[in-house]
């Protein structure tokens, strides 16, 4: 059993924090859970290390020679898979990579490995793509976004996704829309003036 403190020490101790380092990168995780509205931190964590694996195999890819076959091949597979994902904004190029286009292939492999972040993998989670698309505005919008997927009001495609951490890819972005019964979905048409009896039953 541990003795209580003395006031002189409580007040010696208010100014040392024994949970938080420099060293940790807590405070840069704390930010971008709070923007993006991350209820599990481990989900951070997760993205991290995907962030980390990226840019390792982007490093490694980068190191083969110009010339090599294996790093053409790989190398537009990598970006392809990084822009279908959403995480990169330039796709890749449509011709394979020889060596006449090293010098392109060596920006597109630093572009990967210094852009990808764990703000890009939030960027694709369906709370943040649902505010996007203007389907829920407003102050506090991706806390509702977040918690009209929780309750069952958002489908993607035809799956209808309970999950927050879902993460959305570009092709599937156009299909994030409201579940057929939902009354979010009705109220929302219902206020553009878009209401049709015959679609709500009668």
């Amino acid at each position: 059993m541990v003795r209580k403190l003395k006031h002189h020490e409580q007040k010696l101790l208010r100014k040392v924090d024994l949970i938080t380092y420099k060293s940790d990168q807590s405070h840069r995780a704390a930010t971008v859970c709070r923007r993006y509205a991350i209820q599990n931190p481990s989900d951070y964590d997760k993205y991290n290390r995907i962030c980390g694996n990226i840019r390792k195999l982007a490093h490694t890819l980068s190191l083969l020679p110009p010339t090599s076959p294996f790093r053409s091949k790989y190398t537009t597979l990598l970006l392809t898979k990084l822009y279908d994902m959403g995480l990169l904004s330039t796709p890749a190029p449509t011709t394979s990579l020889t060596s006449a286009t090293a010098p392109a292939s060596n920006l597109l492999l630093s572009a990967a490995e210094s852009k990808i972040s764990v703000s890009r993998f939030c960027r694709r989670r369906i709370g943040v793509v649902m505010t996007a698309l203007g389907m829920v505005g407003g102050g506090g919008a991706l806390a509702a976004a977040n918690k009209f997927v929780e309750q069952g009001h958002v489908r993607v495609g035809t799956e209808v996704v309970l999950d927050t951490a879902f993460l959305v890819v570009r092709a599937m972005e156009d299909y994030v829309t409201w579940v057929d019964g939902s009354k979010v979905k009705r109220q929302a048409r219902a206020y553009r003036g878009e209401v049709d009896d015959f679609d709500e039953g009668g």
